[in-house]
């Protein structure tokens, strides 16, 4: 089989889950919709129809109803997606045990050894396709390939409802002509950086020497170009297949603006202790620190730097965190913080530095534990920094 790599995505899938439960919106502009009263009052999915009249998602409901006056809201369901994509794994599950999730509506397939059974991979997306339909009343777009990254362009391909082979004869006559940003892992500011020196296309990225992709954006530049070229050997892995974490983060929406470096800092080292004590849990160690900001306008961009030797405190991502986001001198006001720990090694393998018992990261990481003990036997409240005794905000996973 030359192509036995899929991507499955459920079409519109917020808002067609919703259509089962109340059919009268299946012909109208309709979206999802987080709390209007809330700082979640935005789209979270839309229909087709509400797509055709340029409807986004994660655009405020007012800048919406703006497009689209008689757009009907919905409050979401999480439960009942939840359910739905169970349904549809469970289905895929049938063809091959090596289904990956992406996301809630996302999954990636390999079915290289299914074959005998069930025919080559386009022959098996159809199938999906038409039993997702007729069993869930729901539709998916499927890419099928012989790696991840250009499955998932031919799920994006065709929408909806739809299958999309693209196999090496595609690439240079279809996937190079393609925009650099329909490229996995190509966010808003790489593709500005992209188009600041002229690369407009996959195909761009494809033929750029690997030493000019490096230096313009270094470890991502040389991941981009290995993506573009077809070269991507990632492997299909199940939830379940014992696979450490690759990143360990968590964010938060803001109640309300920040503006002040003070608010930052407090936000930033709540953020830091959350996910030192997941690093923690998981024996793992940060080599690399990630901050993610967003303004009230959904401008975003995101940093990142290198820790060495790998940590698992508090402070010294903290430190990294904040060290960023001064760099940066955005002067935001600041609707989303963000932290992720990257470059994650055990922490029987990580490195320990000379320096360690000098500069109190160790000292600190015994603390901690400490702290996360007695937090797991009295609850999470029992132990807080003097900085963030305060009313609790609202915490994204």
């Amino acid at each position: 089989m030359e192509n036995g790599i899929l991507h499955v995505d459920m079409n519109n899938f917020y808002a067609s889950v919703e259509t089962l439960y109340a059919p009268q919106y299946r012909d109208v502009p309709m979206a999802v919709a987080g709390d209007q009263e809330s700082r979640h009052g935005i789209i979270l999915a839309k229909n087709m129809l509400a797509k055709q009249c340029g409807v986004k998602t994660a655009e405020p409901i007012w800048q919406a109803k703006r497009k689209c006056p008689e757009l009907q809201l919905v409050p979401p369901h999480h439960e009942r997606y939840s359910h739905f994509s169970r349904l549809a794994k469970e289905i895929y599950c049938e063809y091959t045990d090596l289904v990956e999730s992406f996301s809630l509506d996302e999954c990636w397939l390999d079915v290289y050894g299914s074959g005998r059974l069930f025919g080559d991979g386009e022959q098996i997306a159809q199938q999906i396709r038409r039993r997702v339909k007729s069993e869930l009343g729901l539709t998916v777009s499927i890419g099928v390939s012989f790696n991840k990254v250009f499955a998932k362009l031919g799920s994006d391909y065709k929408k909806p409802d739809a299958v999309t082979v693209f196999g090496k004869e595609e690439m240079k006559s279809i996937i190079w002509k393609m925009p650099c940003e329909a490229l996995l892992f190509v966010g808003p500011h790489t593709e500005k950086t992209l188009k600041k020196f002229g690369i407009r296309t996959i195909g761009d990225i494809a033929r750029m020497e690997l030493s000019a992709m490096k230096s313009m954006l270094g470890r991502i530049g040389e991941t981009l170009w290995v993506y573009a070229n077809g070269l991507d050997q990632s492997p299909v892995c199940p939830a379940d297949s014992g696979e450490p974490p690759k990143s360990i983060g968590n964010s938060v929406t803001l109640p309300h603006d920040i503006v002040t470096e003070a608010e930052v800092k407090e936000t930033f080292l709540s953020l830091a202790e959350t996910v030192s004590a997941r690093l923690r849990a998981q024996g793992v160690k940060a080599g690399e620190v990630q901050i993610t900001v967003k303004n009230k306008d959904f401008e975003e961009f995101q940093r990142q730097c290198r820790i060495e030797p790998a940590v698992c405190d508090s402070a010294s991502l903290y430190r990294a965190a904040l060290s960023l986001y001064r760099r940066e001198n955005k002067r935001w006001a600041v609707r989303l913080l963000g932290i992720r720990a990257g470059k994650l090694v055990s922490s029987e393998e990580a490195q320990t530095s000379l320096f360690d018992k000098a500069n109190g990261t160790e000292r600190l990481e015994r603390l901690e534990t400490t702290v996360d003990s007695v937090r797991k036997r009295f609850g999470k409240e029992s132990v807080s920094r003097a900085m963030v005794m305060h009313p609790k905000r609202k915490e994204e996973e």
